[in-house]
Order: C-alpha cells, then structure tokens, then sequence
C-alpha cells in the first residue's frame, strides 16, 4: 500500500510517498509559494504516485475542529495569501482518497513515536524550535487536538534578568516563549541570526533559560514520558545539556526525573520525522 504524506511548512513543502513501515520510496520539497501555485506541485508531485491515503502536517493555525464550517482552512497565519485558505478542500479536490490532517509538529511527534526516537514509550512530546516554536503531544499512537489548533509556543514565561530590554518579537503576545526563544527572536534580539552566535555562550545560556521554563511547564501539565526538541535553533548541539542543567534546577526535586538525558532528547529521524509522521497519520 502506497501512502502519500505532505509536510506543508510555512517556509517549504515537503511531500513523499511511503509505506505503513515508514519507508520513504520517493520524496520532493519545494518553496511556499502562493496557495494554488503550490498545491499544483503538490498535485503535479502524486499525479506519478498511485497513493491509497494522504496524510498532511501543516502549519498553522489551521482549523482541525470536524465539526466547524472551516474545518481544514488556515487561519490567522502571517503568510497573507493563505489566511483563511481552504488547504484541505483544495486536497480533497485533487485527491479523492482518505485524508488526515494535523499539526505538522503533531505529526512530528508522531514520527518520532512510531519510527524514532520516542518508539520505546507510551507518550511523548515534541517541540521544534525555529523561525517559531510549537510542540505536538502523541499519546499511546493518538495525537493529541483539542477543539483547535494547539499553539503551546504562545504561552508566557518569565523574562531574563539581563533581557528586560527585549520586547519580543511575537506580534500578538511579545514576550512569549515564542517571542523570547523563536530563532527570529535570537535575531530580533543580536541582530544576527543564530547560527553566526554558536560561540557566544550567552546566547545559548539565554535560550535555555527560556527552553528549561517551557519543558518545565510541559512537563509538569502533561507528564510526557519523553520530550524531543528539534528544529533549526536546536543545531546548536550544547544547547540539550544546558536546557537539561536549567530544567533540572528549576524541578527542584519537586517530581523525580529518572534520567533527565533519556527524558530531554533530540529527534532521531534525520529532519524526516514531519513527513514520516504526515504519512503516520492515515494509518
């Protein structure tokens, strides 16, 4: 059975076609271009595929409540052209086959669940940390959605010492995780982008001030029995060990952490585990 997935990002699209194992038998990605421009290579890409289900992570908001008139549709994205965009009734248009729809960071989640890192647990977390930040929950294969799309990259922690001259860079909430950790925010903040800072250690303490609160607060709601961090920011490699140090000490023995280095993880699927997950979600 072949199984098409798509990875819709809000930089570039990701589509491969796959089996129920989790092979990858053919991929492609390409630039976020304008909506129907994009989804015509989305359609021009499985037009060569006889693909039996589709399944699609994708950025967001989007409206993941069946029961609402604009069910599939985009919402209150930054990206102009695909504010209130109907991306599912566009696929459901082209593809007469089963369709599945979620978060992309759901779906990463669920990649790591069934084929990564997180395959030896019963519930696990994933946060990508980039140009924003968002975090998917798979509980026992179920991807968690409430009523609407998840946005635990918008919740507040509390400011630096030596950051109250930062505003944030999050348009609706300033100082949020994502306004204070995002890689946008790094820039906003230095003027560089993260990857000219990878030796200034400040940088980095910083972040993991910030990521160590978030975990925190996850942890603590939800009791995942793993936490993998991905994404671009999330290169820096010493930023686990520091994020795990700051977590640690703010738990402050208040729940046991067994094994801190086995809880707090990077993904393990290569930047294939959006896509992986994306097919995951038909089966």
């Amino acid at each position: 059975m072949l199984i098409g997935g798509i990875e819709a990002g809000g930089t570039k699209f990701v589509c491969a076609v796959g089996d129920e194992n989790g092979n990858i038998i053919d991929k492609v990605s390409f630039l976020t271009r304008q909506p129907d421009e994009t989804l015509d290579e989305v359609k021009k890409f499985f037009d060569n595929h006889p693909i039996e289900a589709l399944g699609v992570g994708s950025f967001g908001p989007v409206d993941l409540n069946k029961d609402s008139q604009s069910f599939g549709t985009i919402l209150n994205t930054p990206k102009p052209k695909w504010k209130n965009y109907n991306l599912l009734g566009r696929l459901k248009k082209d593809f007469h086959i089963p369709l599945s729809l979620d978060t992309d960071v759901n779906a990463a989640c669920l990649g790591e669940y069934k084929y990564g890192i997180g395959s030896d647990v019963k519930s696990c977390l994933y946060i990508t940390v980039g140009t924003g930040i968002g975090a998917g929950l798979v509980q026992e294969g179920n991807t968690f959605q409430g009523k609407n799309h998840s946005e635990m990259g918008h919740i507040l922690v509390q400011q630096h010492s030596d950051d109250f001259s930062f505003n944030g860079s999050c348009p609706y909430h300033g100082t949020c995780l994502e306004g204070l950790a995002s890689g946008t925010a790094i820039e906003a903040r230095y003027g560089k982008k993260g990857i000219l800072l990878a030796d200034d250690e400040k940088v980095w303490e910083m972040e993991a001030f910030y990521l160590a609160q978030a975990i925190l607060n996850y942890f603590v709601m939800l009791s995942p029995e793993r936490i993998i961090i991905g994404g671009g920011v999330m290169k820096q490699q010493n930023l686990y060990a520091i994020v795990r140090e700051n977590f640690l000490e703010l738990m402050n023995g208040y729940l046991e952490v067994e094994n801190v280095d086995e809880l707090i993880v990077a993904p393990s699927l290569e930047d294939e585990q959006g896509i992986k997950g994306a097919i995951a979600l038909t089966i």
